[in-house]
């Protein structure tokens, strides 16, 4: 990629107010950013975080439960393709190793798997849905 190239990405960052901007191209990969960490920093509290689902009444209380959580940050998809059933919903038993959902990283599909017998009490992440480092995934009981 020639320098000419790259400018005209700082200039649509620019006129789009874009703060970051990647491209990966015939094994070429280039990321731009703005500010640096102080910008990224700065945008961070403008993104709203999605609120707690709330329990329901009969909900199971938290010394029952534990929770399914992300071992790497990554797209969660419940099942293994948009055609497919769920890997599990609410209401499903559960063994340990059980396949429970898929994170893709890096484009490379990694099945999460439980780490207890149990039953699924809530799904916390919507499908498709971004997920960071240890953020919860279900809750098991």
């Amino acid at each position: 990629m020639d320098l000419s190239k790259i400018k005209d990405i700082i200039k649509l960052m620019d006129d789009h107010e874009l703060s970051s901007f990647e491209l990966e191209q015939d094994g070429i990969k280039v990321k731009l950013q703005k500010g640096g960490a102080q910008a990224a920093a700065a945008a961070a509290p403008q993104i709203a975080a999605p609120a707690p689902p709330t329990a329901p009444a009969d909900a199971v209380t938290a010394e029952d439960t534990q929770e399914i959580a992300s071992p790497m940050v990554g797209t969660f998809y419940k099942s293994p393709s948009p055609d497919s059933d769920a890997f599990v919903k609410v209401g499903d038993s559960v063994d340990e190793g059980t396949t429970v959902c898929i994170i893709e990283a890096m484009k490379v599909m990694n099945e999460i798997k439980a780490e207890k017998s149990g039953v699924i009490q809530r799904v916390l992440v919507d499908d498709a849905s971004p997920v960071q480092f240890g953020q919860p995934l279900f809750l098991i009981s």
